[in-house]
C-alpha cells in the first residue's frame, strides 16, 4: 500500500493539450488515492528549438515561450507550491475557454492564481531562460529526448504520459494510476504505445 506522502512529480507546458488531460487525471488520483503532485515546467519550445517542424507548429512554439516564463518566474519569487493554481489558472483559459495567447490572458490567469499581474511581463523577458531550461532538462533528462511533456516520476522512475483522452475520473483515475505504479515497478519496463485516434477532449 502507498505511503500517504507519496509524491508524484510533474512536468508540464501549459500550452500543450495532453499534458492538460494528463495533469486533470492526476488531480483525480489526488481524489482517490494517497499521492500528492508536485508541479515543474518544461517547455516545448526548448525541446524542439533545433528540430525541423512545419511552419504552423512553429509559430506555436514561438508562443510558447511567454507562459513558460511567466511560470518559472512566479516560481522563482513565490515558491513552487504556486505553480499548480497557476498551471490550472493557464491551462483552463487555454484549453478550456480558448483565450488567446495573450498578455491579458497571461495577466488574468496570475490574478486568479493570486499572484501579482507584473509577472505578465517576464513573456517577453530571457531573465528566467537559464531556470527554465534547468527546470525542462531535469524532467526531459530522467525520460530521453525522443518525448515531450508530460513527463511523471514516481518513486524514482520517470515516464512521457500518459496521453489520455478524455481525463479519467475517480475510481477510473486511481486504476490508471495504479497500472502506472505497476510498470513503474517492474524493473527493465520502458514503453507501451500505440496511434492516437482521438483528439483531445476537454471537459
Amino acid at each position: 500500500m502507498q505511503d500517504a506522502s507519496t509524491q508524484v512529480d510533474f512536468w508540464f507546458d501549459p500550452l500543450c493539450p495532453w499534458a492538460w488531460l494528463s495533469s486533470r487525471w492526476l488531480l483525480n488520483v489526488e481524489q482517490v488515492r494517497p499521492v500528492r503532485a508536485r508541479w515543474h515546467v518544461m517547455s516545448l519550445a526548448v525541446l524542439n528549438e533545433d528540430k525541423e517542424v512545419d511552419e504552423g507548429y512553429r509559430r506555436l512554439l514561438d508562443e510558447a515561450w511567454g507562459p513558460v516564463r511567466v511560470a518559472v518566474a512566479a516560481e522563482r519569487h513565490h515558491g513552487p507550491e504556486v505553480l499548480g493554481d497557476l498551471y490550472t489558472a493557464l491551462g483552463t483559459r487555454y484549453h478550456v475557454q480558448g483565450a488567446p495567447r495573450t498578455k491579458e490572458t497571461l495577466v488574468s490567469a496570475l490574478s486568479e492564481a493570486g499572484l501579482p499581474a507584473d509577472l505578465a511581463a517576464a513573456a517577453e523577458s530571457s531573465e528566467y531562460d537559464e531556470a527554465l531550461r534547468a527546470s525542462h532538462r531535469d524532467g526531459i533528462d530522467r525520460v530521453g529526448q525522443e518525448v515531450g511533456t508530460p513527463v511523471i516520476s514516481v518513486s524514482g522512475v520517470s515516464f512521457f504520459g500518459p496521453v489520455v483522452s478524455p481525463a479519467p475520473q475517480g475510481e477510473d483515475a486511481g486504476r490508471l494510476w495504479d497500472g502506472v505504479l505497476l510498470v513503474a515497478g517492474t524493473d527493465g519496463f520502458f514503453e507501451l504505445k500505440r496511434s492516437r485516434t482521438r483528439a483531445p477532449i476537454f471537459d
